[in-house]
């Protein structure tokens, strides 16, 4: 299937996504898309993206038949016209749609999430199970990631070993082109994303990629595991985080839900917004801080589960790594 073949969303469509993330400019056209130009515009829509799609996986609890779509036009209808976020298969695949659509140059990627050894200390790495996109401007190929969550990057980074760049002050991030751990090829290669939370903290592995093209018929099987796994951190706790970025387009901190916390974490300040003592309480501040909204029936489909808040599951919670 050839890039031209690919769904792409019409211009109205386009207006009324730009009007849900408050993106004033106007259409790029598919030339300058290519040059000098498009990295501006291409910084300031994920900027943009990103602070108003929240990166969650809501639709696997709070649904009774929690089946995730991938289809452009079923995101389009998710995204947009209901006004909720979708994990990385999801918004990473509408924002690769939206990219398509204006005339950027891209293709998909698979990545492998990171999850440091207990024993070792090392970094281990699990199946694909993660998406990017990796766009062409002007010459230079960049990784662009908005479904990670709050230490994702948040803006386009270009695939220059070990280039530093900016993430939510004081963090940096960067990419190596090196191998993996559990190799057993010393030749291979691939792309490592890390993040530090400031200059005098240790550089932390989130995922590698490859520059390998993925298939939208790979993303089916990897969004079916992500969505259904018992081993999968998607169906045991229930995650919902966006950037906050200021009248200067300045990206400068994260609104984050994970389990029963709400919090705000601001140039690395944190404050806790609330605790939720039952689920009427989170229904309620995913509405606040995310404008989530959910039916009757959505709202049900988490009763009875691992994910539901009762007061009893809040004395036998257990600490997890901040998402």
């Amino acid at each position: 299937m050839s890039s031209s073949s690919r769904p792409v969303y019409s211009f109205t469509q386009l207006d009324q996504y730009f009007s849900h993330i408050n993106f004033k400019r106007p259409r790029i056209s598919a030339e300058d898309a290519k040059g000098p130009a498009g990295l501006d515009y291409l910084t300031s829509l994920q900027k943009h993206q990103m602070a108003a799609i929240p990166f969650s996986n809501l639709s696997i609890h709070y649904s009774k038949t929690p089946n995730i779509s991938i289809d452009p036009k079923d995101l389009y209808h998710k995204i947009v016209e209901r006004g909720h976020g979708g994990y990385c298969m999801e918004n990473n695949g509408f924002f690769g749609t939206v990219l398509r659509s204006l005339g950027f140059e891209l293709f998909s990627a698979g990545a492998r999430v990171c999850v440091p050894d207990a024993e070792s200390g090392g970094d281990q790495f699990g199946g694909w199970a993660h998406m990017v996109n990796i766009v062409a401007i002007n010459g230079t190929r960049y990784m662009v990631d908005v479904g990670f969550g709050a230490q994702g990057p948040t803006q386009p980074l270009p695939l220059v070993d070990g280039k530093v760049s900016a993430g939510i002050g004081p963090a940096s991030l960067r990419v190596l082109w090196t191998n993996i751990p559990p190799n057993t090829d010393p030749g291979q290669r691939l792309w490592v994303y890390q993040y530090r939370i400031n200059d005098d903290s240790p550089w932390t592995t989130a995922y590698c990629f490859t520059e390998l093209e993925f298939l939208p018929q790979d993303y089916t099987m990897m969004n079916y595991w992500t969505s259904t796994a018992r081993t999968s951190l998607f169906t045991h706790k229930v995650i919902c985080t966006k950037t906050i970025v200021d009248d200067e387009e300045e990206v400068v901190g994260s609104l984050i839900l994970v389990g029963r916390e709400f919090k705000r974490r601001v140039k690395g300040e944190k404050e806790i917004l609330m605790i939720c003592e039952n689920e009427q309480q989170r229904i309620e501040g995913l509405k606040k801080w995310f404008g989530a909204e959910f039916t009757e029936d959505e709202q049900q489909g988490i009763m009875g589960t691992v994910t539901q808040l009762t007061p009893e599951a809040k004395h036998n919670s257990v600490v997890h790594n901040e998402i």
